[in-house]
């Protein structure tokens, strides 16, 4: 039986074929020919059952005992095994690599249908890139009053001409939220469930409006440094690397278990991600980068504002962001949540017991 999730079945045949990572497609994952696939970035996930190898699902609260089929693996039952690998080439030159990472960038971004689609939209210059291909669509943020990302994303939205709805968050929302999300998931770490609220509640939102598609920006922290530990990862102990290039390919590792997290939750609110920024030929050109343009001291994600420049307003491409759960206030209001329920910060864990705690209720 063949069900592949994202690609053709004949492009995911000769990609196992020929062992190639990046095929040209913003990621598969299903059957195919009876062996369960999953790309070599996890863009999009796939699950068999423990107890019963030969049952499988794109959703895994469809199986009793889901377990997910490793990014670049094949399982076959109860066996599996790696087929593609992140690949580590050499740097290219710096104007060559900035020009590619534009090309590529651009590209995909004007690729993005346009039918059906809403952009979740912080102001930053990774959604702000990701909306300027899709001119027409509707841009979406969602925060508590006063929060960054809503302030940010107005800016943004003002400067770009843009239509920007703004979904106003409350606590009651988390709390609904909470539950559904971890229950989409399988995530209950607090962390996870942070980042998680925001793209759900906006999502939400987006589906109640008629989209059924949203456009994100991830993945563009990961490939082009936007993380501050890759500045100086010699003198960091966030990472094992002492290189840039090395510390940026630590993050993009991370990339599967972060985009399975988001994926599930965006469909547990209705819409299908799109991810421009996470198809192969963007992701290849990015780790071909040498290291002055992934980060500096001065800046970060340097190919990229590049890449961005002429496509959006100055004011946006060299805007700074924060992480999603901070600039939104949500992980400052789930904190709030889970001390006025009585789960003080000297105990162990505090909003991971609060999540608990919601769970039950439920």
């Amino acid at each position: 039986m063949t069900d592949v999730d994202g690609a053709a079945p004949g492009v995911v045949r000769d990609a196992l074929g020929s062992r190639d990572p990046f095929p040209g497609t913003a990621g598969f994952a299903g059957e195919l020919d009876g062996k369960l696939v999953r790309d070599v970035l996890g863009r999009r996930p796939v699950f068999s059952d423990r107890e019963s190898p030969e049952s499988w699902s794109f959703d895994p609260t469809a199986l009793r005992a889901p377990v997910a089929v490793p990014a670049g693996h094949v399982r076959d039952g109860a066996t599996e095994r790696a087929v593609w690998s992140l690949p580590d080439p050499e740097p290219s030159a710096h104007q060559d690599a900035l020009a590619a990472v534009r090309d590529a960038v651009r590209a995909s971004v004007r690729s993005v249908d346009a039918d059906g689609v809403a952009v979740a939209f912080s102001g930053g210059v990774d959604s702000a890139v990701v909306a300027a291909g899709v001119p027409d669509a509707p841009l979406y943020v969602a925060g508590f009053e006063g929060c960054h990302d809503v302030a940010a994303a107005r800016e943004a939205a003002a400067a770009m001409n843009r239509d920007l709805r703004v979904v106003d968050l409350g606590h009651e929302d988390l709390r609904r939220a909470v539950p559904e999300i971890v229950r989409a998931t399988g995530r209950r770490n607090p962390m996870d469930v942070q980042i998680a609220l925001p793209l759900f509640l906006v999502a939400e939102r987006v589906a109640a409006d008629g989209y059924d598609r949203l456009a994100v920006g991830q993945g563009a922290d990961e490939l082009f440094g936007g993380y501050a530990k890759v500045v100086d990862p010699a003198t960091d102990d966030r990472v094992d690397a002492d290189t840039v290039r090395g510390a940026r390919r630590e993050t993009v590792l991370t990339l599967p278990d972060q985009l399975e997290r988001d994926v599930l939750t965006l469909r547990a609110a209705g819409v299908e991600p799109v991810a421009p920024l996470l198809h192969d030929r963007v992701v290849d050109v990015a780790g071909r980068l040498p290291a002055d343009c992934i980060a500096t001291p001065d800046e970060r994600k340097v190919a990229l504002r590049r890449a961005a420049d002429g496509l959006v307003p100055e004011s946006v491409r060299a805007a700074d962001k924060k992480a999603v759960q901070y600039g939104t206030y949500v992980s400052r209001e789930l904190d709030r949540l889970a001390r006025q329920a009585g789960f003080k910060r000297r105990m162990d864990n505090h909003v991971g017991k609060y999540v608990e705690s919601l769970l039950t209720e439920g």
